[in-house]
């Protein structure tokens, strides 16, 4: 069942996907509604899931479920994968590739970038010590206020010379 994003508690459970673009306004409305009916069906075994999104910097989807009652289980979070890999699909985006870091330029745009090649980036001085950088322990939406995170407190860290 869908719950506005700031009716959820702060113990809801929460998923990242992040675009390597900005979403244009018409595709955030496509995305609004394909997540507001998914998260009207939202069910583990046959009971609703209590559920929203958020889409942050016109670029970042935040997928929540409140597991207070009943935690999603592996099938509810495969269904919820599959809505993600449809909008993927239409949009021409990549959203649940997870082998990927999110940082901010210099400029404040966000650049999506494999992770594999993540050092380079460190040594081309692309992302610096207080570069800010998607926090991948991000796990409930009490974390929110804390989704960016310097590169030099992150895993990157060892990257950096001391």
């Amino acid at each position: 069942m869908y719950i506005p994003f700031e009716s959820m508690p702060e113990s809801s459970r929460v998923w990242l996907y992040q675009s390597e673009r900005k979403f244009r306004p018409e595709e955030q409305s496509f995305i609004a509604e394909k997540l507001s009916k998914f998260c009207e069906g939202w069910n583990v075994h046959g009971n609703p899931l209590p559920t929203s999104f958020e889409v942050l910097d016109e670029q970042i989807i935040v997928l929540a479920v409140d597991e207070s009652k009943a935690g999603a289980s592996g099938c509810s979070i495969d269904s919820s994968v599959r809505t993600l890999r449809e909008i993927e699909s239409q949009l021409q985006v990549d959203l649940t590739n997870s082998g990927k870091v999110s940082f901010k330029s210099s400029a404040g745009s966000i650049v999506v970038t494999p992770a594999l090649g993540i050092k380079s980036k460190v040594l081309a001085g692309d992302i610096q010590e207080e570069t800010p950088i998607i926090n991948p322990m991000i796990q409930i939406k009490a974390d929110l206020p804390n989704i960016w995170i310097s590169a030099g407190n992150s895993w990157l860290n060892k990257f950096f010379p001391n």
